[in-house]
């Protein structure tokens, strides 16, 4: 038998090519992704063989035969056309299996155009912005579009001086008490909050609540002029930790005075939180609406109410501001992680078990025995 390789960019256009040149009974041998050397000549190779001395079936080969067809006197073992045609039928199985499962082509290369067009519909179903999506489908690592910066206050600073800011309901409360557990007391460093959420009902009372059973201080602030003699007074503190109100769209003018209060201050590293669970259209108009804040950073809340993550990555790719740190639920110390590049490509890649992209979503964390935040808002 002899044996004869055809490359293309897909196995079922190999498997057409081999037909039309060795005809029907050529037997279908192997399929491999082609070798770095030959790749160029197309994705896959895939093995066909023939009978030594079998001339290619293609149409003159079949006019030929026709016409010579009468003269023969020897005949070939009815055996022959038995295994031939059993032969045919496999290809024509493998060859529908083949059209009929696109995914088979990136099983065999993860390269292949059907592979990079899978590719690309699973993040932009994960919601990542379409350009990033068909970048990384391209095979730009999306670790490249991943922005991460937990570190907490202004570069060369002596202190930290951290304030949230964010729609109402984002989790600014429940995560500055989170931040205040994990980097100020389990830190040992001197930390000390200060509320400048007057508007919302019973929302000082919360976060004192909150400061006792951490056991740091807590004030209230009820003016920007206060907010900068608070930071001030607490300048021996290492830690700072500012929660505002819940902004929306109509009240926004209302937080302008505190707005340009935050941004005067060179010290104040400023964190806009934003629910994971947010639209990516949403997420860059609120963004876009908190610009008056000058936030840093991004911090994203809520990751347990979605299973898209690619808005996270979009719109830290789109202001230009790094992820800070990523929040599950309401317990405290716990459901808290600082975010890294790898953990938020992690989160965008991510898909159910056993999938053929890799990834998994990410196991609810476990709950630790903590203080809990029943009833806490932001």
């Amino acid at each position: 038998m002899k044996l004869k390789s055809y490359f293309s960019g897909t196995v079922e256009a190999a498997i057409e090519l081999a037909r039309e040149e060795l005809g029907e009974d050529a037997l279908l041998v192997n399929v491999r992704p082609a070798a770095i050397e030959t790749r160029h000549l197309g994705a896959y190779e895939v093995v066909f063989g023939v009978a030594n001395g079998q001339e290619p079936a293609g149409p003159a080969a079949e006019a030929r035969e026709a016409a010579h067809r009468t003269d023969r006197s020897a005949r070939p073992d009815p055996r022959w056309f038995d295994d031939m045609a059993d032969l045919r039928r496999q290809v024509a199985r493998l060859s529908d299996s083949l059209r009929g499962a696109r995914s088979l082509a990136g099983a065999f290369a993860p390269g292949s155009a059907a592979a990079r067009s899978e590719l690309c519909s699973r993040l932009m179903e994960a919601e990542l912005d379409p350009q990033l999506a068909q970048l990384a489908a391209q095979g730009v690592p999306l670790e490249e579009f991943c922005q991460a910066d937990a570190s907490l206050g202004r570069p060369g600073a002596s202190r930290a001086v951290v304030a949230l800011v964010g729609p109402p309901g984002a989790g600014k409360t429940a995560t500055l008490a989170k931040l205040a557990a994990r980097y100020g007391i389990a830190g040992r460093k001197r930390t000390h909050i200060l509320s400048a959420d007057v508007h919302r009902v019973a929302a000082a009372e919360q976060l004192r609540t909150l400061a006792a059973i951490l056991g740091v201080g807590c004030d209230v602030v009820e003016t920007p002029a206060a907010l900068a003699q608070a930071v001030e007074e607490h300048k021996s503190k290492e830690l700072i930790l500012i929660d505002t109100p819940g902004l929306g769209w109509a009240d926004l003018e209302d937080g302008r005075e505190l707005a340009r209060a935050l941004a005067a201050h060179a010290d104040v590293d400023t964190h806009l939180v934003l629910p994971a669970s947010m639209k990516p259209a949403d997420a860059a108009r609120v963004a876009d609406q908190f610009a008056m804040f000058r936030p840093s950073k991004l911090l994203f809340t809520r990751l347990d109410e979605t299973t898209r993550f690619g808005a996270i990555v979009s719109e830290s790719m789109r202001s230009s501001r790094p992820v800070s740190f990523l929040a599950t639920g309401q317990e405290i110390p716990g459901a808290l992680e600082a975010a890294t590049v790898e953990r938020l490509a992690e989160l965008v890649r991510g898909g159910p078990p056993n999938d053929p992209l890799g990834g998994s979503w990410p196991e609810p964390p476990a709950k630790p025995a903590a203080a809990r935040t029943a009833g806490v808002a932001a």
